[in-house]
Order: structure tokens, then sequence, then C-alpha cells
């Protein structure tokens, strides 16, 4: 856990120099960060998509995690708990609720992510998870200063995803076969994507309502990658 404590550290570091910072800048430049953020959360989406070998369970994926998250209405949930932590600390942030959503799956969906706390997990230490929090400590400040305070809270989450992934890959570390991250990846991909229009307000897609569809990856591509290798889990 160490790797995800580190980044938990520089997140909060960041958000809070990038709120600092956001009172001080013009408009303007707010903006143009705002839809720098935007374009590269993009351009992330589209190179980790490219990562998937499987395709189809990308696509099943989004579609059964879609009804999932419509079902249990994932989207409405989060707003309304980020909207009671605003209220909880008296915050006047109009951007709160954004600002939390966005960096948390900016700051999860990435294959650093995935690859740094599954290499923590089994043992090979927190260098990715190192590497990810210097980059992310860069990004919540140019999120913050573009978004505001409810950046620094998407440290809660970010800790309970990533931390959890490390757990879990210390007891089924042979589960995550490389072939199955890759579809994680690539799904994430996806998502981020949708994020990044909905940073450019080009649409609204709701992300969060997806969010199951990284459980069911997981689930399709190692019954894919059992099937192929019938014998590589044993």
């Amino acid at each position: 856990m160490i790797g995800t404590l580190v980044n938990v550290g520089t997140v909060v570091a960041g958000s809070v120099l990038g709120v600092i910072f956001r009172h001080r800048l013009p408009r303007r430049v707010v903006t143009v960060v705002f839809q720098g953020i935007g374009l590269f959360t993009i351009g992330l989406g589209v190179s980790m998509f490219l990562e998937s070998q499987w395709i189809l369970v990308v696509v099943l994926s989004l579609l059964f995690g879609g009804i999932t998250g419509g079902a249990l209405k994932l989207e409405e949930k989060m707003g309304g708990l980020s909207e009671r932590l605003k209220h909880r600390f008296r915050f006047k942030d109009e951007r709160f609720t954004e600002g939390l959503i966005t960096s948390f799956l900016l700051f999860c969906m990435g294959s650093l992510t995935i690859l740094g706390a599954i290499e923590e997990g089994i043992g090979n230490g927190p260098e990715l998870l190192i590497t990810k929090s210097v980059l992310d400590g860069f990004s919540s400040m140019a999120l913050a200063a573009a978004m505001g305070i409810g950046v620094l809270f998407s440290v809660i989450p970010l800790l309970i995803y990533q931390g959890g992934i490390t757990l879990l890959s210390m007891w089924l570390g042979n589960f995550f076969a490389q072939s199955v991250v890759n579809e994680l990846t690539a799904t994430g991909g996806v998502l981020l994507i949708g994020l990044g229009l909905n940073i450019l307000n080009v649409a609204k897609i709701k992300v969060t309502d997806l969010l199951p569809s990284l459980l069911f990856v997981v689930l399709f591509a190692w019954m894919k990658y059992a099937a192929i290798f019938p014998f590589a889990l044993f």
C-alpha cells in the first residue's frame, strides 16, 4: 500500500496548490487549462483502448456495465454523495461534484493504476505507483486550478479503488494475466474518452453509470483467457 499512500499524498499536495493558484489566475487561463485537460483525457483514452486484443470483451463489458450502472443509478448516487460532502464541509464551489468525479476517473482509469497496484500487490515494489504519483501530483494541480476543491476529495475513492486492487492482487496475483489487464485498461480508456467529451462539453455521457464495466471486463476477459489457455491459471 506504500505506492497508493504516496499517490494520495501527492494528489493532496497538488490539489491544495491548485486551489491556491486558482484564485490568482485569469478566467481565460483556467478555461484553456480545462480544455487542455479534456483533450489530454481523450488522447489518453484512445491510446489505452488500442491495447485491446479482444474488442468484443470490451463491448460486452460496456453493455452489461451500462445496464447495471443505469439500474443502480450510480451517477445520481455519486452526485448525491458528493453534494452531501460539499454541504457537510460548507464548500461553495459550484464545480465540486464535477471536480471530484472527473479527477477520480482520470487518476484511476489509467494503465499505471492497474499495473502499478498489481505489481505492488504481487511483491514487485511500488515503483510504478510512485511514478504515477508524480504525474498525478501535477495533474491534480491543473485540475484543482480549473475545478476547485472537489479534486482534493477524489483521494477517498482513489484510496479505496487503487488500494483495493493492491490488496486483491496480494491474494489473487495469478488471476490478473497480462491479457486481462489489457482489456481492463482498454475499457478504462473508453470511459476516459467519455469523460474527455464531458469536460469539453461536447456531450453529456453518464460515465459513472458505466463503472461496473470494469468488473464485467475482468470476468469476461478471464473467461476468454481461460478458454484459450485452460491450464495457464494452475
